[in-house]
């Protein structure tokens, strides 16, 4: 195991125990990649976020602007094949040199930190998509190229897409009021002013039935990217339609007990047992053994979803 490798893999097994249950489906090639790309992904963002493994506050004091320019400068040098001296974006490099992922993926996803860092408005829907896009969209195609398919295969990297739009609605929906004890709001103005809410009252504890709806818009859109993204699974092997259809049922199984608890389930962060985890697991490898009759060729038309820029 390369120093690289053992730390991507250190970082899966702290930083996220749904991403590492389901990358266990994958072949042992693929599994490496994807803890890999999980590595750099990890670590950029904690970076931007100023924590260690999604967790708290590490003790860097530099303003947001100075911590995006270094993942800026340390993400194109690795693009470049250039050593950074960093295992996190070594493992980059070496996603990209095996895979031949294109440069515009991971700077699509350096974008996402910068609508954050620049506290962008979220005026209607469509920003929030393309916000999905930027922080978790670009990773699903990326992804999807470590599992194999083509960079040129655009129809199935809009569909991995999809998926990553979904699990970031889904989490926008469950962290909504978390988001907004640290000054985050990605629930547009448009759909705010439908049910009488404000930027600047949407969060308080009077208005939390006039938010669940809200959150139940975002967990019914997200279920529509999550049915589109099954589509895509016919074009990856077995294994990797397994950790896909998994991780689709574990991630949608959140946003699903946050809409159906209502208010009440506003009050606490939602997550899946492992009990559920491994019964998602088993319901995936079902479908993803019968992937090509469930969502055969050609799929219907995207129609009405949000589509990455070329």
């Amino acid at each position: 195991m390369t120093d690289v490798l053992g730390h991507a893999r250190t970082a899966i097994a702290r930083g996220s125990k749904s991403f590492a249950m389901a990358a266990k489906l994958f072949d042992p090639i693929t599994r490496d990649r994807a803890m890999l790309l999980y590595a750099w992904c990890r670590h950029t963002d904690d970076v931007i976020d100023g924590q260690i493994l999604g967790q708290g506050r590490n003790d860097d004091t530099r303003p947001p602007a100075a911590r995006l320019a270094e993942v800026e400068r340390l993400t194109e040098m690795a693009l470049a094949g250039e050593p950074t001296g960093v295992p996190a974006y070594e493992a980059l490099a070496q996603v990209v040199r095996e895979t031949g992922m294109p440069p515009r993926y991971p700077r699509d996803l350096i974008h996402g930190f910068r609508i954050d860092m620049e506290e962008r408005p979220f005026r209607t829907f469509d920003d929030t998509l393309a916000y999905c896009y930027h922080v978790a969209g670009c990773v699903g195609a990326m992804m999807a190229i470590v599992m194999g398919v083509s960079p040129n295969d655009k129809a199935t990297l809009d569909r991995a897409s999809d998926l990553g739009i979904s699990f970031q609605l889904n989490n926008i929906a469950r962290d909504v009021i978390e988001d907004a004890m640290n000054s985050r709001r990605y629930i547009p103005d448009d759909w705010l002013e439908s049910v009488g809410l404000s930027p600047t009252n949407f969060a308080f504890p009077p208005n939390r039935r006039q938010l669940a709806r809200l959150v139940t818009r975002l967990v019914n859109a997200a279920e529509g990217y999550e049915e589109s993204a099954r589509f895509g699974t016919p074009a990856l092997s077995w294994r990797a339609a397994w950790a896909v259809l998994a991780a689709a049922r574990i991630y949608g199984g959140i946003g699903r007990k946050v809409r159906d608890g209502g208010p009440e389930a506003l009050e606490s962060r939602m997550s899946t047992s492992k009990a559920e985890k491994l019964r998602a697991v088993a319901a995936a490898l079902a479908e993803a053994l019968r992937r090509k009759s469930l969502w055969p060729t050609p799929a219907p038309e995207r129609t009405g979803l949000w589509t990455m820029p070329n």
